[in-house]
């Protein structure tokens, strides 16, 4: 996820998983193409054709359905709103929030251990102290490592206390 629109009246923070849905697309492709090859030479290749094209274009488009899905989350000063829209291929989403309610953005973290040591995973988080939306909201479903929850919290963080540049009053 990354910031696309940062001004004083406009906070944009966007993922469009673009390199993992090309991938799955070939890995569909992958499986499809050579199953309907074989099916078109006839024979006992037809079964083994739908059952390559079918077994491996239905896992890949599964996950295609699991991994991709486009976030945006817009924090506009002048609407007074926060919108968090999802959408994926089973549809879209949009849940909107009162800005004005908007504490701050902080982590939140969870660890798993394994054999090998553990390992902590992030997201990034909106916390509402007050109104109907009043919680933690997830800008994203997902935990994953790196730094890219912490700088999407420091942008909304900073981002925050920010006032209006107020165009008319301008010194000399």
């Amino acid at each position: 996820m990354k910031v696309t629109r940062n001004d004083p009246n406009q906070l944009i923070l966007s993922d469009t998983p673009w390199f993992i849905g090309i991938m799955l697309v070939f890995f569909i492709l992958a499986f499809v193409g050579p199953g309907l090859l074989l099916m078109s030479e006839g024979g006992e290749g037809i079964w083994f054709g739908l059952i390559f094209a079918l077994g491996g274009g239905g896992l890949g488009f599964g996950a295609f359905c699991a991994f991709v899905r486009r976030v945006q989350v817009i924090l506009d000063r002048t609407k007074d709103s926060i919108v968090i829209r999802r959408q994926s291929v089973f549809g879209y989403e949009a849940v909107e929030h009162v800005l004005s309610n908007l504490s701050h953005a902080e982590i939140e973290s969870t660890t798993s251990r394994s054999n090998k040591g553990s390992s902590t995973l992030y997201r990034p988080v909106l916390v509402l102290n007050k109104g109907m939306s009043a919680g933690r909201h997830p800008i994203v479903e997902a935990y994953s490592n790196g730094s890219g929850s912490h700088r999407l919290v420091d942008a909304v963080n900073e981002w925050l206390p920010a006032r209006k540049v107020d165009s008319d009053s301008q010194s000399a």
